[in-house]
């Protein structure tokens, strides 16, 4: 029986979408492996250690089958840094936009920045600085990400805004609270005793009544 138009059509005149090859699941679990050794590696302080012989060796799979997923050790990082969003900067961006007055939407960031941040992440968080002073490609992704970070906290103070229907600067007073929260971490790393929460609490409230 002779073939019909449909199936006798090339494969390049097929949709993109039918054209493109699915991930499979061993590929997506691989590739979870590999990032979480990059992590692991990053996180215990091995930046001498950290290639990606290493952390193809750590996973437990081939160095051609670690390439074959990320191109070099940058693009592990930046893998990396990905993996990281949904430990700081969605929850805080959910905090923000979750329904509520500036009041409660302010306690409920309050009440997330409080909470220990945790060794591993706050190592990370170290590690990845080193490597964006020294790649400029690590130095883009971080700034992007932290940008959406603070970008969170002028969020909030557009709330206020439109509540009062002031006329004040959202970003500049967002901009002072994330820099507070920055200048908390970095004391705390160090093993100060400082309560974070007061501290943002009586900084976010002055600002407020400012504003």
């Amino acid at each position: 029986m002779a073939a019909s138009p449909k199936d006798s059509a090339p494969v390049s005149a097929l949709p993109a979408r039918e054209r493109r090859p699915r991930v499979s699941a061993k590929g997506v679990q691989t590739r979870a492996r590999l990032i979480s050794a990059a992590r692991t590696l990053l996180a215990g302080g091995m930046g001498e250690r950290f290639t990606t012989r290493n952390v193809a060796a750590m996973s437990g799979v081939s160095h051609g089958m670690c390439h074959y997923h990320f191109q070099d050790r940058t693009d592990l990082v930046l893998a990396v840094i990905a993996d990281m969003r949904p430990e700081w900067i969605l929850p805080l961006e959910e905090a923000v936009s979750a329904p509520g007055t500036f009041a409660e939407r302010a306690d409920r960031v309050v009440g997330l920045l409080s909470r220990p941040e945790g060794t591993e992440l706050s190592h990370l968080h170290s590690a990845l600085h080193w490597h964006a002073l020294h790649d400029a490609r690590v130095r883009e992704c971080l700034e992007a990400e932290y940008r959406r970070w603070r970008g969170c906290f002028t969020a909030l103070f557009h709330v206020l805004a439109e509540e009062r229907g002031g006329d004040f600067d959202a970003r500049l007073l967002g901009e002072a609270v994330a820099a507070a929260v920055d200048g908390l971490a970095a004391v705390e790393s160090l093993g100060a005793d400082v309560d974070a929460g007061p501290v943002l609490r009586t900084l976010i409230r002055t600002l407020a009544a400012g504003a």
